[in-house]
């Protein structure tokens, strides 16, 4: 008989039908899978993540809030360019400037049959000859003077009156890329819905014609002591020639120069009958 006390076989636990001893299998043990590692990346691209998700959250907040601005903005505006066609616009930003600074404020609103049709004329041949035959905006001029600037000349010019006014009605004076771009699409609207003969009267009645003095009327008075409604053809082409830069020409006391561009001016007026057609109101 076999002695199973010093072998190295494990002792039976059963026998089979035939009388086989048998030994129990031997049990399976689980291999744990591999440790990943932790690395400085890990715990940086863990930390970064958790950055990530406030910091996104911001921008949707700000973006939001922006938006809801930009929105408010431009209702503002557009119930602005609606309420214009018939009410007289209370002031520009260029009055509140210098009301800021302190600066006293002359104007005196009038309606466009009261003012001299020599100033509406000589203002249309002065600052915007096509006024009658563009939209608000003359793209070919713009491109003008964009060709010109890349060639390293002036930048200036360009803006139509319709321009002007949309400009000092709703916009900042300083000159930039991104005030062209709302500049542009706030005229194109405002022309057309105030019309030609609306527009000119809003710009005669908010032009700067000097340190305070604001519309045709109050600069009538203020150089030639007279109304709005008597200037001559002289005295018209004087104030317009002045409007490029009213706070050094004055109309009153013309220079040289100043009386040379008046009498341009005035050529140009008395030959321009076709560029100011659409002033004439038809009636039906």
């Amino acid at each position: 008989m076999v002695d199973f006390r010093n072998s190295d076989v494990e002792k039976p636990t059963s026998t089979t039908a035939r009388g086989v001893w048998t030994t129990r299998p031997p049990t399976a043990v689980p291999l744990s899978p591999p440790l990943t590692p932790v690395t400085t990346s890990a715990i940086a691209g863990s930390k970064s993540g958790a950055r990530g998700k406030p910091r996104a959250s911001l921008i949707r907040r700000v973006g939001g809030v922006a938006l809801i601005v930009g929105l408010v903005l431009a209702l503002v505006l557009a119930v602005l360019i609606c309420a214009y066609r018939w009410i007289a616009p209370p002031t520009t930003t260029l009055m509140l400037a210098q009301r800021i600074m302190g600066t006293r404020i002359d104007r005196a609103w009038r309606p466009f049959e009261q003012i001299s049709p020599h100033l509406a004329r000589a203002v249309v041949m002065s600052e915007d000859a096509g006024f009658c035959g563009h939209r608000g905006v003359d793209f070919t001029e713009l491109e003008r003077v964009y060709e010109r600037g890349l060639e390293g000349g002036s930048r200036g010019g360009g803006s139509t009156i319709a321009m002007q006014v949309t400009k000092n009605l709703f916009l900042w004076p300083s000159k930039s890329y991104i005030r062209k771009a709302v500049e542009i699409p706030l005229t194109l609207v405002a022309d057309r819905w105030w019309g030609k003969r609306r527009m000119l009267e809003i710009y005669l009645n908010i032009a700067e014609w000097g340190p305070g003095v604001f519309g045709a009327e109050a600069a009538a008075r203020r150089y030639f002591d007279k109304p709005a409604s008597e200037l001559s053809e002289g005295e018209a082409a004087l104030l317009a020639v002045a409007l490029p830069n009213p706070i050094a020409r004055n109309a009153a006391d013309p220079t040289p120069q100043q009386r040379r561009m008046a009498g341009v001016v005035q050529a140009r007026m008395r030959q321009g009958a076709n560029n100011v057609r659409c002033l004439t109101r038809v009636r039906r």
